[in-house]
């Protein structure tokens, strides 16, 4: 399997490689990539359930229990919370981000999928979105899915990440570029 950005041998990655094979072999990788990415905007939004992740003060059974509570209340299914439950009791709650970002990359790589981290200046037009997803699709010969962040500070222009590729065509990095060209050159 090519896998560009995803680290198999990494323990994030084994414990997503063995998620996403059982998923896949119960028929569930569709779902258990929706469960997993609701936990992640949960994960995101609580500092309290971020508290609960991070922290070793928690034993490994309050937090099997409050991540059940919370996946419950979440309509998380079965094998998801398992998932998160085990994590829990091998206390590997830290690494779950990476856990996520290893499975959805498994399940884009499954279905000829990868995607590219798209840092703008500000938002960017519907039209400008289709136009940039095809110019990378044809770079990469594969289907591209777009994540993408604003960050004023770049300026203007992009910054493309797919996988271990880079393109930096942000006017911060050109103007760095100048600055760093005219000191040469005094």
């Amino acid at each position: 399997m090519a896998t560009d950005d995803i680290n198999l041998s990494s323990m994030p990655g084994r414990y997503a490689g063995a998620l996403f094979e059982l998923a896949a072999d119960q028929g569930q990788t569709e779902q258990v990539e929706t469960d997993l990415s609701t936990f992640q905007s949960l994960l995101e939004e609580s500092t309290d359930l971020k508290r609960l992740i991070a922290s070793p003060v928690f034993a490994s059974e309050e937090q099997g229990r409050a991540l059940g509570a919370i996946c419950e209340k979440a309509g998380i299914g079965t094998l998801t919370t398992n998932f998160l439950r085990v994590i829990a009791k091998n206390r590997r709650l830290f690494a779950i981000p990476q856990m996520i970002s290893a499975f959805k990359a498994l399940a884009a790589n499954a279905r000829g999928e990868v995607t590219a981290s798209v840092t703008t200046a500000q938002a960017l037009t519907d039209e400008q979105i289709a136009e940039l997803k095809e110019a990378l699709s044809q770079s990469v010969g594969k289907n591209v899915q777009l994540d993408i962040s604003i960050d004023p500070s770049i300026l203007g222009g992009l910054i493309v990440k797919i996988g271990s590729r880079m393109v930096d065509s942000s006017l911060r990095t050109k103007l760095s570029a100048i600055r760093a060209g005219l000191k040469g050159a005094a």
